[in-house]
């Protein structure tokens, strides 16, 4: 049986009963720490869970980089799988004001190199905002990563961990949110030149930009928001709002 447990966002104690269960009653347990990163240590989750963990890096899973392509290896081998979910930034996010009912699409901003340098994250947040929706951007991370050259010729020397944090520019009111669910977790609301000078400190970060506010919705970004963020919001009938 390959069980794939979600450990919820903050400690080592936000894994669910029943994901808990699964992992002590498991002969070997994996940990993936390669699309994502740890709010604690290892041995921290180690000492709750009374299991060895070993870490699924970039070496363990090169080969497959979505839960989605783990399952379908395990079902063309002819092995059962089981899903025990958690939290995630996907529904965790409401926490910040905004409601889930009005998200569009989710994107992803990666860091761009010289080679590479895509642009369709843009396009998203347009559709987004023609249709009043809010967008979920979820900043990348580099963590074990190698350089062309180091690649090319085998050498096992892995470049500087890289975070992308929030930062942009302009007039659009937007939402930081950093290390959700943890116990020091930061929610900024500002316009994206505002959140260019703010300090939401360690990874991980997202960024949401906002479409057509509730009132209800502004009246809870403010109390996360940085000084005259939402003054200059616009009023497109009774009960909406943007900027």
């Amino acid at each position: 049986m390959l069980y794939l447990v979600g450990l919820g966002l903050g400690d080592a104690t936000d894994i669910t009963v029943k994901g808990l269960a699964a992992v002590r009653g498991c002969s070997r347990v994996y940990l993936e720490a390669y699309t994502s990163i740890l709010t604690v240590g290892k041995e921290a989750l180690e000492e709750y869970y009374g299991m060895p963990l070993i870490l699924a890096d970039r070496d363990l899973v090169e080969q497959a980089t979505t839960h989605s392509d783990l399952v379908l290896r395990a079902v063309h081998a002819g092995i059962p799988y089981k899903v025990i979910h958690n939290a995630s930034i996907m529904n965790a996010v409401g926490c910040c004001g905004l409601q889930l009912y009005n998200f569009g699409e989710t994107v992803s901003l990666v860091f761009w190199t010289e080679t590479w340098k895509p642009e369709s994250f843009y396009d998203k947040i347009c559709k987004n905002r023609k249709a009043g929706q809010h967008t979920l951007c979820l900043l990348d991370i580099k963590v074990k990563e190698q350089s062309i050259e180091n690649m090319m010729r085998g050498k096992k020397i892995f470049e500087p961990p890289r975070f992308m944090t929030v930062g942009v520019t302009e007039d659009t009111v937007c939402v930081g949110v950093a290390r959700l669910g943890a116990d020091d977790q930061l929610i900024r609301t500002g316009t994206l030149r505002q959140l260019v000078s703010c300090d939401l400190g360690e990874p991980l970060h997202s960024l949401v930009v906002t479409g057509h506010l509730h009132p209800l919705e502004v009246d809870m970004l403010r109390v996360n928001a940085e000084p005259d963020a939402l003054k200059d919001l616009k009023s497109i009938d009774s009960s909406t709002f943007c900027s």
